[in-house]
């Protein structure tokens, strides 16, 4: 059988089940979205969103890239988060990282690796504005998973510098943001930062906007 026969074979046993615990489950999804999470997590396939957290179609929008990052430039990103902000309106923005993430590994590391080494120095930078606490941390392996961490401080942080989120908390007064890292040796997520909608950020990076 070819692989990924496989996976078409597991959509309908998928379908199957749903439809003996509910007749109208497809008809239900169907009718529209109202997720209350926006997850933007890693693309690495042993992090699945849904799974780890036991949501269910529905309940999470999902965005995924190379060591879950949130970068100023990425349309891609920026068009996800707008829509999740201020169509659907989400209460909650996650960004989920890991331990062990191979995008943060090639960060720390002087490796060519070809294109990918653009989107990677927005890792560096962050190692870099952290090096003193970083180079403080002797083992290597504890300093890898400091610097997952920390990555996703940084990500939260600039999610709160858009002006879709600062947008949405005048106006709207959500969404809360977090950050978390999933432990892939013990299945647990790990809360690193949270920030309140509505809190202070640095003023350089704050936006005035007009009465509306």
């Amino acid at each position: 059988m070819k692989d990924y026969i496989r996976l078409l074979l597991n959509n309908k046993e998928w379908a199957e089940e749903r439809l003996d615990e509910d007749e109208n489950y497809f008809v239900e999804l169907a009718k529209d979205q109202k997720p209350e999470f926006l997850w933007i997590g890693c693309a690495d396939s042993r992090v699945p969103a849904e799974e780890i957290t036991k949501m269910h179609p529905g309940e999470v929008f999902v965005h995924r890239n190379v060591a879950n990052l949130v970068v100023h430039t990425d349309l891609n990103l920026l068009s996800v988060l707008q829509y999740a902000v201020e169509v659907l309106q989400v209460k909650h923005v996650i960004v989920c990282g890991h331990y062990g993430c191979g995008g943060v590994k090639a960060a720390m590391g002087n490796t060519d690796l070809g294109l990918i080494n653009k989107w990677l120095r927005n890792i560096k930078e962050t190692y870099d504005k952290h090096g003193k606490d970083l180079k403080d941390i002797e083992n290597e392996h504890t300093r890898f998973d400091r610097l997952v961490e920390l990555n996703v401080e940084e990500q939260v942080k600039n999610l709160s510098k858009t002006t879709i989120i600062q947008r949405a908390w005048k106006n709207f007064e959500l969404p809360h943001l977090h950050g978390w890292v999933f432990d892939m040796s013990t299945g647990i997520i790990k809360e690193i930062i949270n920030i309140e909608s509505g809190s202070e950020i640095d003023s350089i990076f704050k936006y005035e906007f007009p009465m509306t």
